[in-house]
């Protein structure tokens, strides 16, 4: 037949199923259409008849009629030049399977009421060699700085995935904060749950972990603090801080109007995705480090504290 594609599954699409496959190729071609080509065996994979949920692995050789009218037309590029700028400072790290950013402080992760301009936006500018943008794998707070995770093909996405749900990377925080706590380092221990708009302490609550430590202090008045979180609930840090008296400075959410008191340093939230562990995942010894933000590097010189003295 004239017009018949054979097309070999790319490695990135190892394991999808047919039917996302042609959703993302095709979109403008409909399931009941599709469901008909399978039905008559004018969709083949490595010659045999497949079905919508027949999971493709890389190297199949997949034979389509012609179908040029249903392929999606070219999107144009609505991203300008800034913005790709923009988000291409941010990288610090990418091969094949990641690309690891250090996202400034105010920037959403992902869009929202409101929310115009954010990392899940702007991922387009992020495909270099590949035909597909790189996906979202995790998110951080909106004034949150630091490490954000992505993946640049379905394997990894998924590996990813289930490393955050299993807590099998670690991360690292920094966090600026209000007094200092007692004891230098320890683990918190207080389960979590979601009140009205908040995170709060609730004895019945969601198990939750923070192991911290003290780097650097100013007296009892402020300290940077080593935060590694144990578990993975919302606003985990900043509660758990907050929990032995050292709020962290520029939280309005769990610290409120005293964040305004140390008015020489600029009013953000001074938590910082430090540190991300991927040794599990690459099977080597292989830590990623994310530069801190101006204001938080300001700040600490301000106070005279130090990351490592």
């Amino acid at each position: 037949m004239s017009g018949v594609k054979i097309i070999k599954i790319a490695p990135e699409d190892d394991g999808i199923r047919l039917n996302r496959w042609f959703l993302r190729e095709y979109p403008s071609l409909t399931l009941g259409r599709l469901q008909k080509l399978l039905r008559t065996k004018q969709i083949k994979v490595d010659g045999k008849k497949a079905e919508t949920a027949t999971r493709l692995i890389a190297g199949q050789e997949l034979r389509l009629p012609p179908l040029d009218e249903q392929k999606a037309q070219p999107k144009e590029d609505v991203l300008k030049q800034h913005d790709i700028d923009y988000i291409l400072s941010m990288v610090i790290y990418k091969d094949n399977n990641i690309i690891v950013l250090n996202k400034p402080s105010g920037l959403a992760v992902q869009g929202g009421t409101g929310t115009t301009r954010h990392i899940d936006g702007l991922l387009e500018a992020l495909k270099f060699e590949k035909a597909e943008k790189p996906k979202l794998v995790h998110r951080i707070d909106k004034d949150t700085s630091g490490i954000l995770l992505l993946a640049r093909n379905r394997k990894f996405a998924d590996i990813l995935t289930k490393a955050f749900r299993e807590h099998t990377l670690q991360k690292t925080y920094l966090a600026l904060v209000r007094g200092c706590p007692d004891a230098f380092e320890g683990v918190i221990k207080a389960p979590l749950e979601k009140v009205g708009e908040r995170m709060e302490i609730v004895a019945d609550g969601q198990k939750a972990l923070t192991e911290y430590k003290v780097l650097d202090n100013a007296g009892k008045k402020y300290a940077l603090v080593e935060a590694k979180p144990l578990t993975g609930r919302t606003h985990q840090i900043r509660v758990h801080l907050e929990s032995i008296r050292t709020p962290i400075l520029g939280d309005s959410k769990y610290f409120g109007r005293e964040r305004f008191r140390l008015s020489e340093v600029a009013d953000k939230l001074y938590l910082h995705a430090y540190k991300l562990d991927l040794s599990a995942i690459y099977n080597k010894n292989f830590v990623i480090k994310a530069d801190l933000p101006r204001h938080f590097a300001d700040a600490c010189r301000f106070l005279g504290l130090e990351i490592e003295k």
